[in-house]
């Protein structure tokens, strides 16, 4: 292939059907109400890896030769697409080799692991594993499955689409996350191909927002993201040259945007998704005024998001929306203060989550004590209700 074509993404969908998951498409009435819009979510989530990923990793190897599936193959990543082409060399007899930079969480690489590749842990970051995995690439001879730009990765990415619009009613926009360009790109020439007047969306997060205004040189500042699958600086030359003619516009939207949208889809639509998964949410919570009264076809592009950050983040949400109430309060050392606090807690109607009580710190005397009382709201009111019934007695502060 020299470049992509709707035939490409068509026979990717014939050759890898049977080794991954069609994913359901499911409308979302809890979303489609909240935002005046028709949701149609694609849960790509319930993939055996949780993640879209595996179908690019799937049709790449299908592809190789036998010649190339003796000398094995080799990936650097540091999430999903390390798992997909960990399993699908698995299911193939392929003996698979993956690096993945040193400080890559350890359950990421044990879900690797599982499928049998060889593991190198190595390099601070994506840009150090790749020149270790160019090291062994040249010592061993191995076949590279770059994760995005490759057109057998592409085309396997875009059958993602075949589904969706096969599943789902005429839709007047689909919208997806951008990262190295994969989905994008596969996405777009099968949408043109088999509904042309749906428009493409793509979404970026500010601090990789490399197609902002659209020119291939506007750089991108980087740095940590809770959309870990959208952290790349600059889309691969083959998707972005695939996608340029395709794509009606991108959106941006910032980190709080997908942290809220990663929590809305948790109580909204009752799907875990990590931050990636969540940003076409994020727009079109951001930007509704484009898709008011319109059909709109989300991915859910991925579930592999740690425990520990989906619960700081549903956390983070609440305390956000209110629903989440801290209070610090200075208050005398003596008898029946914790009892009467407690009391108008829950005259006005709030649930005492947590209560932190000390009198070594507290302030100005040493017959004070320091209190932190994390409570549970209804909402932004009912919060301000506590707070105000609290505040008449004593002295606080809210974090």
């Amino acid at each position: 292939m020299t470049n992509l074509t709707f035939d490409d993404v068509r026979a990717a969908h014939e050759r890898i059907q049977r080794r991954i998951l069609r994913s359901p498409t499911v409308p979302c009435e809890a979303l489609s109400k909240r935002l005046g819009t028709e949701i149609w979510l694609k849960l790509e989530n319930l993939q055996a890896i949780s993640s879209f990923k595996e179908r690019g990793a799937a049709n790449k190897l299908a592809l190789l030769s036998e010649a190339e599936r003796a000398r094995g193959v080799i990936a650097v990543s540091a999430g999903n697409h390390a798992q997909g082409v960990a399993r699908h060399a698995h299911l193939l007899g392929i003996d698979a080799t993956i690096v993945m930079p040193r400080h890559t969480p350890s359950a990421k690489i044990e879900r690797t692991r599982k499928w049998g590749a060889k593991i190198v842990a190595e390099g601070e970051d994506f840009a150090e594993a790749s020149l270790i995995a160019e090291k062994i690439l040249e010592r061993e001879g191995r076949v590279l499955v770059h994760p995005f730009n490759d057109l057998a990765v592409m085309a396997g990415q875009g059958t993602f689409a075949i589904e969706l619009l096969e599943d789902a009613p005429p839709l007047d926009y689909i919208v997806l996350p951008i990262g190295g360009g994969g989905l994008l790109s596969g996405s777009a020439i099968v949408t043109k191909a088999m509904s042309p007047q749906t428009r493409i969306i793509g979404v970026q997060v500010e601090s990789y927002a490399s197609l902002a205004s659209f020119p291939e040189e506007t750089p991108a500042m980087g740095g940590s993201t809770i959309a870990e699958g959208m952290a790349v600086l600059k889309l691969g030359a083959r998707c972005l040259e695939t996608v340029q003619p395709l794509l009606d516009r991108v959106l941006i939207v910032s980190e709080l945007e997908v942290e809220a949208a990663v929590a809305t889809l948790a109580e909204q639509a009752r799907v875990v998704s990590e931050g990636a998964g969540a940003a076409a949410l994020a727009a079109v919570v951001k930007y509704a005024e484009i898709f008011k009264g319109k059909r709109v076809g989300l991915p859910v592009t991925g579930g592999n998001i740690s425990t520990r950050v989906f619960a700081n983040t549903l956390l983070r949400a609440l305390r956000r929306d209110g629903r989440i109430l801290f209070l610090n309060m200075q208050i005398p050392d003596r008898p029946g203060l914790l009892a009467d606090i407690a009391r108008r807690i829950s005259e006005a109607g709030g649930n005492i989550i947590e209560v932190s009580h000390q009198r070594l710190f507290a302030e100005p005397s040493v017959q004070s004590a320091e209190l932190e009382v994390m409570i549970e709201a209804r909402d932004g009111a009912h919060a301000e209700i506590i707070q105000h019934s609290l505040a008449q007695e004593y002295k606080l502060t809210r974090r």
